[in-house]
């Protein structure tokens, strides 16, 4: 297998949520059910306060536990889908600003194998089904899979699973950053 790498411009997200930009080396794509220690810094807000929601009691938190209001910041970045059994299916529950942006339109309420002709063969349809029968969050770096139309280099996108029961996954909560080519300047 080859292995690619390429320089992209990264938004990076300081303690006091202002905007800085950086130039790195961007890996492959890598998929994983647990998040790097040098995910982008919103993953992890995410991330955070998904685990500080489960249930005491055990099990995986549902939408009734999460707050919005918690989420403000990240909202822009944050989409859901429902989740469909027989056959398993994922919709569009919600889709923010930066996620209609990039696609160039908004999806909400469509499937996603009607919306994106080619999801199905895709690695996160593969990742979706997983993150549902594991009750896994799903991690991916890496070229966009499907649905990108804009010219980026490469995304960052955190899945976590939700259970209105505590135990059968019925949404995704799902939050992507979008990085672009560095930009050179011509002298």
């Amino acid at each position: 297998m080859m292995v690619c790498t390429s320089e992209v411009r990264r938004s990076v997200i300081s303690s006091n949520w202002q905007q800085k930009t950086e130039t790195t080396r961007a890996p492959a794509t890598v998929l994983a059910s647990a998040l790097p220690a040098n995910a982008d810094p919103r993953l992890r807000h995410l991330h955070d306060y998904w685990r500080s929601v489960h249930p005491p009691g055990g099990g995986l938190p549902g939408r009734q536990h999460i707050d919005p209001c918690d989420l403000v910041p990240l909202l822009r970045w944050i989409w859901m889908m429902d989740v469909r059994r027989d056959p398993l299916r994922f919709r569009y529950r919600l889709v923010g600003t930066e996620q209609v942006n990039v696609m160039g339109r908004d999806f909400t309420g469509r499937w996603l194998d009607e919306a994106h002709e080619q999801f199905l063969s895709s690695v996160s349809h593969a990742q979706y089904v997983t993150s549902v029968e594991r009750g896994e969050i799903g991690y991916l770096k890496g070229s966009p899979p499907y649905h990108v139309t804009k010219d980026f280099l490469q995304v960052e996108r955190l899945l976590v699973p939700l259970a209105a029961n505590g135990e059968d996954v019925d949404i995704l909560l799902a939050l992507t950053i979008y990085l672009q080519p560095a930009r050179f300047d011509v002298v």
